[in-house]
């Protein structure tokens, strides 16, 4: 049995950030039910190309969404609401990813549900809060790269300001919402008392600049982009040539460097006194990297890696293609295929978190309503009501 068997969550989410955090609720076996307009298409991630496996049918949103369930129905209709308060009954929580004044207006607040269940949790992710003054402010992940400082710490000097290649503050925003939704879930079946609790994407964003945060608000120091993507303070820590191209060496440890220099066949360098400890090898981060340059050249980067293997901390420096091809990822249980009737099966990268003894389940991301009638006929919805709602538009 996987570790949430049992727990219900009533997702009202849209494109990314939210979505990814339910789906990491998913993939461990809680039951997600995505509440989604039946009379506005849905997550509009179901639109988002440029792929698509049917029309409607975004790549994108099947990367947010596998393993749930889909219930149509209106919130705005005061039909919708007590449908939301029914299925608020048989559900352990609620995750919302709204902007931070619409949680209110649409009921799905703790004030709102605990009349039908008092243990229910409402876990909301917003953009910048649901109080203060940008409680109606809509926003995304770039928004916050940008403001919380990330352009200024990405790329080269001398560049342009430059934000993740990725959407990692939505991501990791997504995943603070599951931990937020499981903390306050634990607390409630410990107390039968449930809570509203929060997490923004500016918050999170804020909160991950980190030791860099913490080294300004106490010592003055505004940290900035370094050559070839080095670390601030640890030396060897960045990009070095290889005989074909790059590799990113890691010595973020003192027994590391010693490592290094034996594979390197440099074994003088370990009582050098100018490379001795990081403090040293930082003043003189250019000259080791003029030298590193050259004795990593002698040899191509995979060369360099079956040397280095399990002994100094390297990687390669891979575009998409080559990290999913790659041997450590398709041969050891890193991709997952899920059916899809329609297309036939496809692809998507295994959900990281693994559960001892159990398979990770593999159900696609479904369409919208495709569990309705289902979950409203659990409930004990006849055929006539379900008409009724359908007919008005409420599902």
């Amino acid at each position: 049995m996987l570790p949430l068997a049992g727990v219900r969550v009533l997702a009202v989410e849209q494109y990314g950030a939210g979505p990814f955090g339910t789906m990491f609720l998913a993939d461990q076996g809680a039951e997600v039910i995505k509440i989604e307009n039946p009379n506005d298409g849905g997550d509009m991630s179901r639109a988002v190309g440029p792929h698509f496996f049917a029309p409607g049918d975004s790549e994108f949103f099947h990367s947010f969404n596998r393993n749930k369930k889909s219930l149509t129905l209106d919130l705005s209709r005061p039909e919708g609401q007590a449908v939301l308060r029914d299925l608020a009954r048989t559900a352990d929580a609620l995750a919302s990813n709204l902007r931070g004044d619409v949680p209110a207006k649409l009921g799905l607040v703790y004030d709102r549900l605990k009349a039908v269940n008092p243990k229910i949790v409402c876990a909301h992710l917003s953009a910048y809060g649901r109080t203060g003054p940008r409680a109606d402010w809509p926003g995304f992940d770039y928004l916050m790269q940008a403001e919380a400082g990330y352009f200024s710490l990405t790329g080269e000097p001398g560049t342009p300001p430059a934000r993740f290649g990725i959407s990692m503050v939505d991501l990791m925003t997504g995943l603070g919402l599951a931990y937020a939704l499981l903390a306050a879930m634990t607390a409630a079946r410990a107390t039968g008392t449930g809570r509203d609790i929060d997490v923004s994407l500016f918050d999170m964003a804020l909160h991950n600049t980190s030791y860099l945060a913490t080294w300004y608000l106490n010592e003055g120091v505004v940290t900035g982009r370094l050559p070839r993507s080095a670390h601030p303070s640890l030396t060897p820590c960045q990009l070095y040539r290889t005989q074909d191209g790059w590799i990113y060496l890691m010595c973020n440890k003192e027994k590391f460097w010693p490592a290094l220099c034996e594979k390197l066949g440099r074994p003088e360098w370990i009582a050098d006194a100018r490379f001795r400890r990081f403090p040293d090898r930082l003043q003189q981060r250019d000259l080791l990297t003029d030298l590193l340059d050259r004795e990593l050249g002698q040899r191509t980067t995979a060369e360099w890696l079956a040397l280095f293997a399990g002994a100094v901390p390297a990687a390669p420096i891979n575009d998409l293609q080559q990290a999913l091809e790659n041997p450590f990822v398709t041969e050891h249980g890193r991709l997952q295929t899920l059916p899809h009737p329609p297309r036939g099966p496809y692809r998507m990268v295994a959900p990281p978190v693994r559960s001892a003894g159990e398979d990770a389940p593999a159900r696609a991301a479904p369409g919208l309503g495709e569990h309705t009638d289902a979950l409203l006929r659990e409930m004990g919805y006849d055929d006539t009501r379900i008409r009724a709602l359908r007919e008005s538009k409420v599902i």
